[in-house]
């Protein structure tokens, strides 16, 4: 396939994968310089979800303590990054079985995939209500998954167009 042409199915998840993964870098970077900027702490909401699936799916999470609590915490911050290159993964399938938006579409639906796709669990699990969250909060959720759609837009896009190479 020509770099006109875009990429195929298998192609497509693996360059989608690394844009979601690079996206995900972008929301990670955006919350983190939130939270420097404001001087807030880090959520909890992630590891209360790996909390509650845990105990949903009856699969304990070994460990005493400290080292339990780590690895939930760990398991957390791990669901946010799959669920970034799974998002991505989703979107270059997409686009490899010949969807082609345009960017604007392309970037709202990316957006909307890593807000559900993150917070659709926890609002499932009962971690969070978004009903119940204030403006504020609502621009600390969005301007990151914005920042991640926009990114992750950006390199699928470039990929397709053959404008960064990725070894065959």
């Amino acid at each position: 396939m020509t770099a006109r042409d875009g990429f195929g199915p298998a192609h497509g998840v693996l360059c989608g994968a690394a844009a979601g993964a690079a996206g995900t870098t972008a929301l990670n970077t955006v919350g983190y310089l939130d939270m420097l900027l404001r001087g807030r702490g880090a959520s909890s909401a992630p590891a209360t979800t790996v909390e509650r699936l845990s105990e949903t799916a009856h699969v304990p999470i070994p460990g005493d303590d400290d080292a339990r609590h780590n690895r939930i915490s760990s398991l957390g911050a791990l669901t946010g990054i799959v669920a970034g290159a799974g998002m991505g993964a989703t979107l270059g399938l997409a686009l490899g079985c010949g969807w082609r938006p345009p960017t604007a579409v392309l970037t709202a639906t990316a957006t909307v995939g890593a807000l559900i796709g993150t917070n659709g669990p926890m609002t499932v699990l009962r971690v969070t209500d978004p009903r119940t969250w204030s403006r504020s909060d609502w621009i600390s959720d969005i301007v990151p998954h914005v920042a991640y759609a926009l990114v992750t837009t950006a390199v699928l896009t470039g990929l397709r167009a053959g404008r960064v190479r990725v070894p065959r």
